[in-house]
Parts: C-alpha cells; structure tokens; sequence
C-alpha cells in the first residue's frame, strides 16, 4: 500500500488491553512498514551500540524508567532508519504531552506530514474483563484467555502442558489502577493531537477482524 491507497505512518493509542499490539503486528504485515514498539525500539538502539542506544541499556540495567530525553532520541534514530521510509506503526509511544510534543517536532525535521492517530476505544469494564480473565504460560510467556479458551490457573498450558499463571498486573484491582493511570497522563496527549485534526477512532470492542477491517478502511477513506 503507498500514499495514494492510504496513510502508512501511524500512532496506535489505546489503553493496556486494548488489542493495539495485536492490530499493530496485523497491519504492519500486510502494510510492509516496520512494528516500532518501545520496547522493540530500546533493543535495537542497545543492539546497535549507538551512544544513545548504550544509554539507555546502562539506565535500563540499573532499574531506571529511560527518560524523556533519550527516548526522543531513539525514537528520532528508528523513524530516520531505511525500513521506516514507507511508513512505520508506533506502540505504545509517546506516552506524555512534551514526548507528543517533541514527536510532532521530529515529523516535521524528518519531513513526515501524513500520519494519523488511531484511538482504541473500548469501555472499561471490557478492558477489566479482558485483563482480569488473562492467563500466561509460565514458560514461553504465550497469553490464554481463561473465559473464552475455557482454562483456570489449575489447567495445564494447552500448548506445552506447563502451568499458567496470572500477572500481578492483570488482578482486577491492579488493572482499575493502571486504567486510572493511562486515563489521567494520556488524555493531554489525545487532546494535543485531536487540536492537530490527526485523530481517528476505533471501537476496539469488536472482533480482531472487524477491527482490522475499519482500520484499514478508515485509512483508505481519510485521504
């Protein structure tokens, strides 16, 4: 897909448990854009060995959260690399208003004019449900869904036969706080954006496909 079929350089916002990764990964796929996550972008900043990128592994090492100022750095490294000249998916970033801030400042340095937000909007009581019914294989880290796979803590990984647990942060309560948290530092960012006229909303609470579909058609038609 090129510009004249639709816009490939995206923001995916949303809440924890939301579906973003997984639509993230769908997208980039088929669009041939690179997935940046931070996670994703703070690896391969340390793998290179960049002074930037041995930074951050130094702070992440020590247990530090990676300041502002570094991940606008690593971000500016991943969005100026080859494999983003088509267009790149970004995950999870950024985060707060002066890392929005500083993003939109890099697209213009970098010359990236056409992008979009895309907001991932599904009702609390949904993301609690997800999260809250959300079991993990102890060994590979593969996510089950206790409800709709039909599993508990006690049932064995349906793929490997090893035990499932669940995440201290996917406890109901853990999850209200983290929802209450996203609410509080995000809603500064969606709003910086929404006055910039580059966001677009998704209800997320439809099937993975469904979703797929309105993303890509809303993308299609925003040109």
């Amino acid at each position: 897909m090129n510009a004249a079929e639709g816009i490939t350089s995206l923001i995916f916002f949303g809440p924890p448990g939301v579906g973003k990764g997984t639509q993230a990964k769908l997208l980039a796929g088929e669009l041939g854009v690179p997935h940046i996550s931070t996670g994703d972008m703070l690896r391969a900043a340390a793998a290179r060995g960049s002074e930037l990128g041995k930074k951050a592994k130094q702070i992440m090492d020590s247990g530090h959260l990676v300041p502002d100022d570094v991940m606008v750095g690593i971000v500016r490294e991943a969005l100026a690399s080859p494999e983003a000249r088509r267009g790149f998916i970004l995950d999870g970033y950024p985060r707060t208003l002066p890392q929005a801030k500083a993003l939109v400042a890099m697209f213009d340095e970098l010359d990236i004019s056409l992008y979009r937000v895309v907001q991932f909007e599904v009702d609390d009581e949904e993301l609690v449900r997800r999260l809250s019914n959300r079991l993990v294989c102890a060994k590979d880290g593969t996510i089950f869904n206790a409800q709709t796979d039909e599993l508990t803590l006690r049932s064995p990984c349906p793929d490997c036969g090893g035990n499932l647990i669940q995440r201290d942060d996917d406890r109901e309560a853990t999850v209200r706080e983290r929802l209450k948290v996203y609410k509080q530092t995000t809603e500064p960012v969606i709003h910086f954006f929404e006055q910039l006229g580059v966001v677009v909303s998704v209800d997320a609470g439809e099937s993975v496909d469904m979703v797929s579909r309105e993303i890509r058609l809303m993308l299609r038609e925003d040109l």
